[in-house]
C-alpha cells in the first residue's frame, strides 16, 4: 500500500486507540480494551483484532504514541518504552514512527536513546494539533484514568511539564478520570441525603458507576470490569455507590441514589476546576479563547467550561473540518481516540 494511509497508534495501559487517515483525511477511529498490566498478550491480541478490522493495512506507515510504558508489568518506565515498541514491530507490517513531543519523531532504531521523550507523549500529540488549528485555548482531555490540562498560546504547546511527575506538579496531568477512578480516590467525605459521611477506603465503586447512573457515560466507553465484578445495569450500579457509605441500596429509593451520583460529580468537577485554574494562572490565555474538549469524560469539559465562562470546542471538530461526510459515529469515536489521530494527522503533516 502506498504511504497515503498512515495508521495512528496509542498505547495506554489500559486501552489502545487506532486511527486510520487516508490522503490527509480522517476516515476510522476505534478503540479496544487493553489491561497491558497483565500481560503484552494483551497488546498482541489487540493488535490482531486491529489487522481483522483493516487487513488492507499492509505496508501503511504507523505514528506511535504512547502512556502503557507507566503499568507495573515493567521494572521501569524505560523497559515499558522499549518493550512496547518492540511488541508492535514485531506485529506490524510497515514503517514504524514513535512520537516524541516536541523532539519530533524517532525510528526503532533511536527508541532507546530517545526513551524518556516517546514516555507518556501522547498529549502533546493532541495539544500541538489544537495549537496549530485554534492558536490559543486550553486541551481539556478527560479519558477513562486521567485527564490532562494543557495551555495553548501563538499556535504553540505551552505545558510546563514535560514528563508525568513533572505534569502531576504542576496541575496539568489529573489522575481522575470518569471510569476506572476509584471513587475513594475523590474525596474522605461526601453529603448523602443532607449529611456528610466518611467515605469507605475500599475499591468498592469507580466514577464509571456516578455517570452510568446520570447517564453520561457511553457504554461503548464502559470497557472495564466493574469493581466488584458484577452487572453494570442501574440496580448493580446502585448498590456499588450505596457501599460507599455503608448503605444498602435498599436503604435510599433511585432519586436518592441519582442526587448521590450527582454529588459525586460535583466533588470531581470542584478537583478538576481548581486544576484548571492552576494552569490558567501559570500561562495566561485571552478570556475569550475556548476549552478543546477531548476524551470519554468530554462531557465534564463542557460543565467546565459553563463553570468559568469560557466557550467550548471539540476536539473532533478539529480533527474531522467543517466534513458532512464525517457522521455522528466518527466524530464521537475522534473525541474519544484524539491522541491516536492527532498522531498521524501530525505525521502526514510532517512528510507533506
Amino acid at each position: 500500500m502506498p504511504e497515503r494511509v498512515v495508521i495512528g497508534w496509542d498505547i495506554g495501559g489500559a486501552h489502545v486507540k487506532a486511527s486510520w487517515v487516508e490522503r490527509g483525511v480522517l476516515r476510522d477511529v476505534t478503540q479496544w480494551a487493553c489491561p497491558l498490566w497483565q500481560g503484552l498478550d494483551r497488546l498482541h491480541a489487540v493488535l490482531a483484532e486491529a489487522q481483522a478490522r483493516w487487513p488492507q493495512a499492509s505496508g501503511a506507515v504507523h505514528a506511535i504514541t504512547m502512556t502503557g510504558e507507566m503499568v507495573d508489568l515493567f521494572e521501569h518506565r524505560e523497559a515499558g518504552v522499549v518493550a512496547l515498541a518492540a511488541a508492535m514491530g514485531d506485529a506490524l507490517d510497515g514503517p514504524l514512527w514513535f512520537y516524541a513531543g516536541e523532539r519530533g519523531w524517532c525510528a526503532p532504531a533511536d527508541v532507546a536513546a530517545q526513551w524518556q521523550a516517546i514516555a507518556s507523549a501522547n498529549w502533546w500529540a493532541t495539544a500541538a494539533l489544537a495549537a496549530q488549528a485554534l492558536g490559543e485555548g486550553v486541551l481539556v482531555d478527560i479519558g477513562s484514568t486521567t485527564t490532562d490540562l494543557i495551555a495553548l498560546r501563538g499556535g504553540t504547546v505551552r505545558a510546563q511539564g514535560r514528563s508525568d511527575a513533572a505534569r502531576l506538579q504542576s496541575g496539568e496531568l489529573v489522575y481522575q478520570g470518569v471510569s476506572r477512578t476509584p471513587l475513594c480516590a475523590l474525596t474522605p467525605r461526601v453529603v448523602f441525603r443532607g449529611r456528610a459521611s466518611n467515605v469507605m477506603n475500599e475499591f468498592f465503586a469507580t466514577t464509571a458507576d456516578v455517570y452510568r447512573l446520570t447517564g453520561e457515560l457511553d457504554p461503548a466507553h464502559d470497557l472495564h470490569p466493574a469493581a466488584d465484578g458484577g452487572a453494570k445495569d442501574a440496580a448493580a450500579t446502585r448498590r456499588r455507590l450505596a457501599r460507599m457509605i455503608g448503605l444498602d441500596a435498599r436503604d435510599a429509593d433511585e432519586s436518592d441514589w441519582l442526587a448521590f451520583a450527582n454529588a459525586w460529580r460535583e466533588l470531581q468537577l470542584d478537583e478538576l476546576q481548581g486544576q484548571l485554574e492552576r494552569v490558567l494562572l501559570a500561562a495566561p490565555i485571552a478570556a475569550s479563547a475556548p476549552l478543546v474538549s477531548a476524551g470519554c469524560g468530554d462531557f465534564l469539559a463542557d460543565a467546565l467550561a459553563r463553570r468559568i465562562g469560557r466557550p467550548c470546542r471539540s476536539v473532533a471538530s478539529l480533527l474531522l473540518g467543517d466534513r458532512p461526510q464525517a457522521d455522528a459515529a466518527l466524530q464521537r469515536r475522534a473525541q474519544v481516540g484524539a491522541p491516536s489521530a492527532a498522531v498521524a494527522l501530525l505525521r502526514v503533516r510532517e512528510t507533506a
